[in-house]
């Protein structure tokens, strides 16, 4: 009996995957979460009063690795210019080659990853939307946080605008800075290197690449230390929401493939001037007689319509003895 899997994140796709259908569909969520961004703009009054409340909770907490990796980035450009070109390039470019990577050497593990990084991708364009904030670097300088990469804009392509190229900066939400995807991304990509690397360099990667990540956003002022918890978080629940995703992806697409088999059938027989019923007259393999026709050797019947034939020889056969009169 043959064994159906549940649909998960170790499960294999049902079919091949096509890069001209996945390239289109990825291009597709990117064009969401930057358009997402760009909407989800907010309140600039909200946006501080958020920002502030995290600093606040953190104070709580005891959590203050901002202030100082921000002072060490500023002082040090030999920290602070890697580090923005880290924050500015690494995120855009990292995801996508691990993606190809995937697709190419670990197809059978290819649709959960990329349904798991789509999903978390997009819960977190809702935190931006409901939880505008404002990041360290724009807040008031009594705060004592300092704009590395508009410190350091001489050395690379942005100014000070996030990550944004020199004259885009209106192009990008400046407020979309919980969850931290930077970090979030980041954490998807450790755990795509740890567990399908098998080296124990890419295991090493794996670990280091989301954890100076972590310092990259705090130390630029980009990020508080709880959005990139928040970004950690954001990846856990898209983990866990990765198998509903694609069993619901399975049905939409049994559902849309019945309808296309039907479709496909009815116009067949439409071209071949067929139907149904005429299909269900054809017996035998096609074989087909008509009204009056008989098989080789078949013999008329000698009773009328509804008598029945009795004990007599006279239809054994064309070699019978005839009755005695």
């Amino acid at each position: 009996m043959p064994h159906a899997e549940t649909p998960g994140i170790q499960t294999a796709p049902r079919g091949r995957l096509r890069w001209w259908t996945e390239l289109p569909l990825i291009a597709l969520v990117y064009a969401c979460y930057s358009a997402g961004r760009l909407l989800a703009r907010g309140d600039v009054t909200t946006a501080v009063d958020h920002g502030l409340a995290i600093l606040r909770i953190e104070k709580l907490l005891y959590l203050n690795a901002e202030h100082p990796l921000n002072r060490l980035f500023t002082r040090e450009p030999w920290l602070g210019v890697p580090a923005d070109f880290w924050y500015a390039s690494l995120h855009y470019l990292i995801t996508p080659v691990i993606l190809i990577w995937i697709f190419r050497s670990r197809a059978v593990h290819y649709r959960a990853a990329r349904t798991w990084l789509m999903t978390s991708t997009f819960i977190g364009l809702i935190g931006f939307t409901l939880l505008p904030t404002c990041p360290p670097r724009l807040l008031s300088p009594t705060h004592g946080f300092v704009d590395t990469m508009a410190q350091y804009s001489s050395y690379g392509w942005w100014a000070g605008d996030a990550s944004a190229p020199k004259g885009l900066g209106g192009l990008t939400n400046q407020y979309a800075a919980m969850p931290s995807l930077h970090c979030g991304w980041a954490l998807w990509c450790g755990v795509m290197l740890w567990r399908y690397g098998g080296t124990r360099l890419t295991k090493i990667a794996a670990v280091v690449y989301p954890l100076v990540t972590v310092i990259v956003v705090m130390g630029t002022a980009n990020h508080y230390f709880l959005d990139a918890v928040a970004g950690a978080a954001v990846m856990v629940a898209g983990l866990l929401l990765t198998p509903y995703v694609l069993r619901g992806a399975e049905r939409v697409r049994a559902r849309f493939e019945g309808r296309g088999g039907l479709i496909a059938a009815g116009s067949a027989r439409a071209a071949a001037g067929t139907s149904p019923a005429a299909e269900a007259s054809i017996v035998s393999g096609g074989c087909q007689t008509s009204a009056g026709e008989r098989f080789p050797r078949q013999r008329e019947s000698r009773f009328d319509s509804g008598a029945e034939p009795g004990a007599s020889p006279t239809d054994a056969g064309d070699g019978a003895a005839a009755p005695a009169r």
